[in-house]
């Protein structure tokens, strides 16, 4: 079995060898998620944060120093010099994906037909559209037509 990363919360990993798993145990909290959600929506700020989401401080100050703790976020002085600001990191900024399959799962699961949601648009206003994975030659992949290749040690 793999050493514990220092990236690992409380030094160990729930499942060593999977890079779900790894990232669920970094960023696969709702909090987490929805912190790195509004910073790329301009928040900066803990009051803005903290306003944004409704959480507690105490969850949100654990958040915020545990995303920061893995690089995700960075703080740094803000415009002003007055206080400190929480920025993205590219390694955070990289979740944008996730968290687009994430909306757009929950656009077409999480609401009745009809029922009003808000919707994620580009720089002309128009509706991005919905992630499909495809493989090299450009077939669509479903879970169906993949499968995960264990390491040596998981066979």
């Amino acid at each position: 079995m793999p050493r514990p990363s220092v990236d690992a919360p409380n030094g160990a990993w729930t499942d060593p060898e999977c890079p779900v798993a790894r990232t669920l145990d970094l960023v696969g909290d709702r909090w987490s998620l929805l912190v790195v959600r509004d910073a790329m929506d301009g928040a900066r700020s803990f009051t803005e944060f903290q306003r944004r989401t409704g959480v507690a401080r105490n969850i949100l100050s654990d958040r915020l120093r545990k995303l920061g703790a893995h690089g995700l976020l960075a703080r740094q002085t803000a415009a002003t010099g007055r206080r400190l600001e929480y920025v993205l990191t590219d390694k955070g900024r990289d979740l944008f994906p996730v968290l687009l399959a994430l909306r757009q799962w929950g656009e077409h699961h999480a609401f009745d037909p009809g029922e009003p949601h808000s919707t994620l648009v580009d720089e002309q206003g128009v509706r991005v559209p919905d992630l499909t994975p495809t493989g090299a030659d450009g077939a669509r992949l479903t879970s169906d037509s993949t499968r995960v290749r264990k390491t040596d040690g998981n066979r």
